[in-house]
């Protein structure tokens, strides 16, 4: 486990759960996709290609910042057009809480939802 990645660790009288900050990445970026207006995740092709030499990982659009019992996730998003900006936001932020509080158990301290554009394509599920 000595890969520069964080793990969340859950510690009780049976033992110990450590997360990797994949897995919560994974389900951060899983619940936003999941937000009626959001066309795609956003990620910088020159961010993922260094964190192939630095270790850290982005997820396709999703950073994680692990402090002891907190954790703070910005996600970006290309919104689609016809949607309210700050309304799938909100619902960006909300989702994202609930789903990684439910499935990881640790406290997120906050969720930053950073629109980085909006698409004037369609979704082929909405054509």
């Amino acid at each position: 486990m000595g890969d520069n990645k964080g793990y969340i660790r859950n510690t009780d009288e049976r033992g110990s759960v450590n997360i990797s900050e994949d897995v919560v990445a994974i389900i951060a970026s899983a619940a936003a996709s999941e937000v009626e207006g959001v066309h795609s995740l956003f990620f910088s092709p020159g961010k993922e290609l260094s964190s192939m030499f630095t270790g850290k990982s982005l997820s396709k659009g999703v950073k994680l910042l692990i402090e002891e019992d907190d954790i703070v996730i910005d996600v970006s998003v290309i919104v689609a057009i016809g949607h309210s900006v700050s309304v799938v936001g909100a619902e960006i932020q909300r989702v994202v809480m609930s789903a990684v509080e439910a499935a990881v158990g640790v406290s997120v301290k906050a969720v930053n939802v950073h629109i980085c554009g909006v698409s004037l394509k369609k979704n082929k599920s909405n054509v």
